[in-house]
């Protein structure tokens, strides 16, 4: 397979994007469609100003079928959204060159986005602002999802802190299969607070997508080939994808750069590190930048997760980032180059190749990494309304499913303990059985991860404990956490329990919260909470 070289202006093509920009052609896969979906849909966000000093963005999405070059030969059929400014900055959308990866929107806190959402796919789609603190009708709940030819506007002013959030499908029982096809993009806001620290920007800020698909004779991406073992463990590729390419090669300057790095795979969770035993040093995570940066040897990063590096490649010759292999030891499955599968895992035991980065000119003059990157307002266990009892869930499998509390989606239905107060700060914890007592399933004793999303807030990890029967296995990712900052998405590792802290505010109404292994939360492992004034 030959390798694609990434040089900055192929990297990420700045696109003065307007009314005129080509409509997406229709082709690729059709899968089939569960339920019937809402019709067109229109909203605005009540009680928010957005910033005078940040003009409003408006923007035209479609989400539609069209081909890419991803191998060499034939193109690849893949989903795809395409976007176009309709008022406000063009820089404000950058395009991911050759990708079949959506637009990266670049806005600032304060700002006023609008997005008319066009489903040219042949099923119902909806768009999840993944991490961002919006009201629930712009969340993406999938019972807000369109049909096919329909709109849905979307209106809300960005609340959230600096950071690299992203948005993908979010329609129920498909969300994997779309977001699978192509169908993300990232939203990276800027802030007063971030602009001051003069961290790498422009040429030296890169996001970098991280990906695993499999393809056949074809070049047509393949999905679900193992039936309900994929449904039960999650679908892993053979072919790891940086921003839709193989085999990527990223040249940089002689200079420091800001590394973006999102975990968009389906199901994979990867163990980052870099070849030569550098260390990796850590800026930001979810939900934006640490409060110091901090450093780790690996960094362990679980689907939908950010993380953030600060690298100095004026002192590094040639470079690659890995993904070290680590094993499970289950009987029900294996963690191959990262993440448990079944039949479509590469090698266990055999580290991944992420990308190489290939150091050229001297750039810019490299200033030293501020060691005070952020203020975080720390919550405290006491302040917590249940501080002394905290609302547990139980992740575990129940015949061939994974559930939550023993439960699994129902698209309308809260149970009274997921039911929380307007202003209220909480106490969750996620226990993941799976593997142990309680969790197994016959036959087959399946240790699986879990990496659990909240939708509509960001939350603070106070505390990780490990049952003893699976510290081995632990010890072999633990200290590749990174949970000093803001998350909207933790790993939970089987036998192991996650406290966290969130407080419920600004906003009433019916959200999500689930396991952000894709084909697992299609599968039901997924349930409302509500917000109640």
């Amino acid at each position: 397979m030959a390798s694609n070289p990434l040089s900055r202006r192929d990297f990420l093509k700045l696109a003065g994007l307007g009314a005129g920009a080509t409509i997406l052609s229709a082709c690729g896969i059709i899968p089939a469609s569960p339920s019937a979906p809402a019709a067109d849909v229109t909203f605005s966000t009540p009680g928010i100003t957005p910033s005078p000093t940040s003009p409003a963005l408006i923007v035209d999405l479609t989400a539609a079928r069209t081909t890419v070059p991803i191998l060499s030969g034939a193109e690849t059929p893949v989903w795809r959204y395409q976007a176009s400014v309709r008022d406000g900055a063009a820089e404000s959308l950058q395009v991911l060159d050759g990708s079949y990866l959506g637009p990266i929107f670049r806005v600032k806190r304060g700002q006023r986005i609008q997005v008319k959402l066009k489903n040219e796919l042949p099923d119902p789609t909806i768009i999840h602002w993944h991490g961002l603190h919006i009201p629930e009708e712009m969340d993406g709940h999938p019972r807000y999802a369109i049909a096919p030819g329909k709109t849905f506007d979307y209106d809300f002013t960005v609340l959230n802190r600096a950071g690299m959030y992203w948005f993908h499908p979010h329609p129920h029982q498909l969300t994997g299969q779309q977001a699978y096809f192509g169908l993300a993009g990232l939203f990276i806001v800027s802030d007063d607070e971030e602009n001051a620290l003069g961290l790498p920007s422009g040429e030296y800020d890169l996001p970098l997508v991280i990906q695993d698909r499999m393809f056949d004779a074809a070049n047509r991406m393949v999905y679900m080939v193992n039936g309900m073992m994929d449904q039960m463990t999650g679908f892993l590729g053979d072919t790891i994808l940086v921003n839709g390419k193989p085999d990527t090669i990223l040249d940089v300057k002689a200079s420091a750069y800001r590394l973006r790095l999102l975990n968009g795979s389906n199901s994979r969770i990867y163990k980052l590190a870099w070849q030569d035993d550098t260390p990796l040093m850590v800026i930001a995570t979810d939900g934006g930048l640490l409060e110091a940066p901090v450093t780790r040897d690996y960094v362990m990063l679980a689907p939908g997760e950010r993380i953030e590096l600060w690298v100095d490649f004026s002192a590094h010759q040639d470079a690659k980032l890995v993904s070290l292999a680590f094993e499970s030891g289950s009987a029900g499955g294996m963690m191959g180059g990262g993440m448990m599968g079944g039949g479509s895992t590469l090698p266990n035991g055999v580290p991944l190749d992420i990308l190489r980065v290939r150091v050229g000119e001297k750039g810019e003059p490299v200033s030293s990494l501020p060691q005070r990157l952020s203020s975080i307002a720390r919550h405290r266990m006491e302040d917590a309304v249940n501080s002394k009892n905290p609302r547990s869930f139980t992740l575990a499998m129940q015949g061939m499913i994974h559930t939550i509390n023993g439960r699994v989606f129902e698209m309308d239905a809260v149970a009274n303990d997921e039911i929380v107060r307007l202003g209220d700060l909480e106490f969750w914890e996620f226990v993941n059985l799976e593997g142990g007592a309680g969790g197994g399933m016959g036959m087959m004793n399946m240790e699986m991860p879990h990496p659990m999303h909240m939708h509509g807030v960001q939350f603070q990890v106070v505390e990780r404990r490990i049952d003893r029967n699976f510290r081995t296995q632990y010890e072999q990712v633990s200290t590749g956490f990174v949970d000093e900052g803001w998350k909207d998405t933790v790993l939970v590792m089987p036998g192991e329990s996650v406290k966290v802290l969130v407080r419920f505010e600004d906003f009433a109404g019916t959200y999500l919260y689930h396991c952000h292994n894709l084909e697992h939360e299609d599968a039901g492992m997924m349930r409302n909470y509500r917000v109640e004034s």
